[in-house]
């Protein structure tokens, strides 16, 4: 089913196949997401325009593959930046650590509020896809 998201006055299409599978599988403006909705809800579809509320929709920056109490990597690439620190408190969507992939660099938000335990890894350390990056308290 394709939507159409605005967030920040910027809109983006969205492509998900199976809203009510875990993980969710979106495509965003044709890149590939996985994520995993907070608390198991589902985001709030407006039928009647086919745009998702931008403050429901899960945020396709971090991967969760079944354990909520870590983040994992979306990609794989090379920590270059990190933000957070153990006993740290986050909200959801708190950008934790860039990971650099193909001389890109993309900001890895908290995929939940709650506070870190443990950080994973380290600044210059490559990490693979879907690897446990930080886990939460």
């Amino acid at each position: 089913m394709k939507y159409t998201v605005k967030i920040a006055d910027t809109s983006y299409e969205v492509e998900i196949e199976d809203i009510h599978a875990r993980p969710v599988v979106a495509r965003v403006n044709g890149e590939r997401f996985e994520v995993q909705p907070e608390n198991g809800h589902t985001a709030d579809v407006v039928k009647s325009t086919g745009e998702i509320k931008a403050s429901l929709a899960p945020r396709p920056s971090a991967i969760q593959t079944g354990n909520i109490n870590e983040l994992t990597a979306p990609l794989p690439g090379t920590v270059v930046e990190i933000f957070v620190k153990p006993g740290e408190s986050v909200d959801a969507g708190h950008v934790m650590l860039v990971i650099e992939a193909m001389k890109m660099k993309n900001s890895i938000r908290s995929t939940r509020s709650g506070k870190v335990a443990e950080l994973l890894v380290s600044v210059g350390q490559t990490v693979a896809h879907k690897q446990a990056l930080v886990r939460y308290e």
